[in-house]
This record gives structure tokens, sequence and C-alpha cells, in this order.
């Protein structure tokens, strides 16, 4: 063994940790707060098709009687709430790894 080589190498952190970046719960969960019927959350986290659905639903859905926005606007503060109280790794699996979209 030569004097400058490392004998070992030791994770000090999992995987998840960083939220692979841009992608952080506290954020989307804010974003689901404050602007959840536009769906920008869903931009966010990468899941385009369910982020359009929101958008429409939320900006031309008032043509209907006010239900889409309505129904969309609890769909945001439902996930608003799942995103803060699942944690980290939890979130990440669902969110980042994995392919869900609602809830």
């Amino acid at each position: 063994m030569s004097a400058g080589s490392a004998r070992s190498v030791f994770v000090t952190t999992p995987p998840y940790a960083g939220l692979s970046g841009d992608k952080n719960k506290i954020v989307a969960a804010l974003l689901a707060f404050f602007i959840g019927m536009l769906g920008i959350h869903k931009f966010h986290l990468g899941k385009t098709n369910a982020g359009i659905i929101m958008l429409l639903c939320g900006t031309i859905g008032w043509i209907l009687f006010a239900i889409p926005p309505l129904v969309i606007g609890l769909i945001a503060f439902i996930e608003f709430i799942i995103y803060l109280v699942k944690s980290d790794q939890q979130f990440h699996q669902d969110y980042v790894v994995g392919d869900k979209s609602w809830f």
C-alpha cells in the first residue's frame, strides 16, 4: 500500500438526502398550498401531464360552474398535507424516483 492511497470509502449520507437537488418536498408543499390550483407543484416534480390537467381545470374550469377548480383546489390542499407528512425518503421514492402523480 502506498502512503497516499485510501484504504476504504465510507458513504455518510443516504442517496435521498439531497432530494435530487431541485425536487424538494418543502418547495413542492408550498407551491401546492399557495398556487396549487394551477398545478405548479406538479410541474416542479416533473409530472407534466398531471400539471396540465390541474392547470386547465384551475383556469378554464370556471366555465363549468366553478366545480373543477374547487375539486383541484381540494386535491392541491390534500397533496400539501401529504408532502409535509411523508418522510424525505418516502417522498423521494414516491415522487422523484417513482412515477406517482396523484396523492
